[in-house]
């Protein structure tokens, strides 16, 4: 049986139980390691204590009130008008329905709302993120570094960049 996209609603507020609701869809999706986890929730815990001075803006997917996607993006200091997507993550039950997509997309114009014209990924080189890999390949974004070994030994960052313009 196939499955079929949820009907999605978005939203940019973060709550407290957001903390929560990250580390739910990171530890579904079995990529990320406690200490990553870790550093999600505290971005969502610094955006709640500092609003918007945190720096971290955040796009939540919902369906019916469940939390089913994520992505916290930024602008990088000291830049004109370029932006880190720093998560952006689906919960395992809704993988390959294109949630990704559209919480890129969505993302993407609220990025260019904010007078953002560049944005920058990163990922590990590891096979596990072979399709991460292909995924930012497939939605326009560009290798544009890699940092060897800078995760572990024989796992580099991999940092994918893609230039947006306003519409």
């Amino acid at each position: 049986m196939t499955k079929q996209k949820p009907q999605l609603e978005f939203r940019e507020e973060v709550k407290p139980e957001d903390c929560e609701n990250v580390r739910q869809i990171l530890v579904s999706s079995g990529f990320f390691s406690a200490d990553e986890i870790r550093v999600a929730v505290e971005l969502v815990e610094e955006r709640l204590s500092k609003g918007l001075r945190s720096g971290y803006y955040f796009l939540f997917a919902e369906q019916h009130g469940r939390r089913v996607g994520y992505t916290c993006f930024g602008p990088i200091a000291c830049t004109k008008a370029s932006f880190d997507l720093y998560w952006i993550a689906v919960h395992n039950e809704f993988r390959g329905l294109a949630i990704g997509q559209e919480l890129l997309a969505k993302t993407l114009q609220g990025i260019v709302n904010l007078g953002g014209t560049r944005v920058y990924i990163e990922t590990s080189s590891r096979p596990q993120y072979s399709p991460t890999r292909s995924f930012y390949s497939k939605q326009g974004f560009e290798p544009e570094a890699v940092l060897k070994n800078f995760y572990d030994d024989g796992d580099d960052k991999v940092v994918y960049s893609k230039t947006i313009v306003h519409s």
